[in-house]
């Protein structure tokens, strides 16, 4: 089976020389801030180039098109550098998978090649950094495999630092969990460790993370567990780093832990499903996010076509149902928080459009105040800021 992504990013126009990268959304910046946001597509029997820019309006929230960022094949997952200088894409192809180092115009809203690297494994999936930027994590849907590449100076790839092929016993899903399938990687806050969602395994493995040599280990605990069929796919972790939150596909539900950032020693503490009781048709879960503000969790459904929201309780992870959102279109793979911390954007695969909402901060739930149509299969979101 074929499996599909797609990624969509923001970037804000700069105001002053310094640019500053954000991997965490900040929600008290200026809501009149306008951004670049970058759309990454499968090109693969679909009439799209690549990857795309739009400017997008943190006052209204509207989505402005700016033409091809750049022509790449099948960008599954975009990445943007600390330093906001670079651009990875995840090129989904699978034996001949890739990932693509490009520079930046903010000016121009386009990229530049650098260079581009087997991915090491087949299905390349989602990317992150290690919290020095010196470091790209790679998770590689197909063959299971997490990989390393070192950043250079010139933002181009250097040559893998590490290649580790996800163990562990397969789950009873046997279309769907075959074999491992790492489907998220990032670093823990103190980079001293690398979390994977496994899945194929039900597992969130963890990795003892060496940041002098770029090298991965595995840790014990060796792995956060879920239950039978879960399908973990991808984690968010609380702005404390006290809790991990695991949206699982194959199950459609939330999995809150408590986390021990120093040992990666975890407690489960609560499974929630992601769907209204009265909902009974197919689903599988994609995106979870936690806000800046750590009051509110939102999930995506697939099939259900809507943003689950949560509250949030700080004091001991654990979250209670605040609502569900119509999507405004189909399979949201993906959505993300803008920036400012006002907005949710949801991205419709199947209908290929991207729904905008204005996030209420008393009450965690969603308006629809804009959107954009006609992008092919949007699914994937991260941000920048550039002062």
């Amino acid at each position: 089976m074929k499996i599909t992504r797609r990624c969509f990013v923001f970037l804000a126009l700069p105001t002053a020389a310094t640019i500053l990268a954000v991997t965490a959304v900040t929600p008290n910046l200026a809501s009149s801030h306008s951004y670049l946001a970058f759309v990454g597509t499968y090109t693969t029997k679909t009439d799209s180039k690549g990857i795309y820019a739009f400017t997008f309006d943190a006052a209204s929230g509207k989505l402005s098109g700016k033409g091809l960022a750049a022509q790449t094949p099948d960008p599954s997952w975009v990445a943007i550098h600390p330093n906001g200088k670079f651009a990875f894409a995840a090129n989904e192809a699978g034996k001949q998978s890739t990932i693509t180092a490009f520079s930046i115009d903010a000016q121009t809203a386009k990229f530049t090649q650098l260079n581009q690297l087997p991915a090491q494994g087949e299905d390349p999936c989602h990317l992150s950094f290690d919290k020095t930027g010196t470091y790209l994590f790679a998770a590689n849907y197909s063959s299971g495999t997490v990989a390393v590449f070192p950043i250079q100076r010139d933002g181009k790839l250097g040559q893998p630092t590490a290649v580790v092929k996800n163990a562990g016993q397969a789950g009873p899903n046997k279309e769907r969990q075959e074999g491992p399938h790492a489907h998220w990687v990032e670093a823990t806050p103190n980079n001293k460790f690398v979390l994977v969602a496994d899945l194929g395994l039900d597992r969130v493995l963890i990795y003892r993370f060496d940041a002098t040599k770029g090298t991965l280990s595995p840790n014990d605990p060796a792995a956060v567990g879920l239950a039978a069929g879960a399908g973990p796919r991808h984690v968010a972790l609380a702005p404390n780093g006290k809790f991990l939150y695991v949206v699982s596909e194959l199950n459609s539900t939330v999995t809150a832990y408590s986390f021990d950032v120093s040992t990666g020693a975890s407690q489960q503490i609560q499974v929630i499903s992601t769907l209204p009781s009265d909902y009974h048709g197919r689903n599988d879960t994609a995106e979870i996010a936690v806000h800046p503000t750590g009051k509110w969790l939102f999930a995506s459904n697939r099939g259900g076509d809507s943003i689950a929201v949560f509250s949030i309780d700080r004091a001991d992870g654990t979250v209670q149902s605040a609502g569900w959102f119509p999507t405004g279109g189909k399979e949201p793979r993906h959505f993300a928080i803008d920036p400012s911390g006002h907005f949710l954007l949801a991205e419709n695969q199947n209908t290929n459009n991207i729904t905008v909402f204005r996030i209420d901060y008393a009450t965690g739930a969603l308006s629809h105040v804009a959107g954009a149509d006609g992008i092919p299969a949007p699914v994937c979101l991260t941000f920048l800021v550039l002062h």
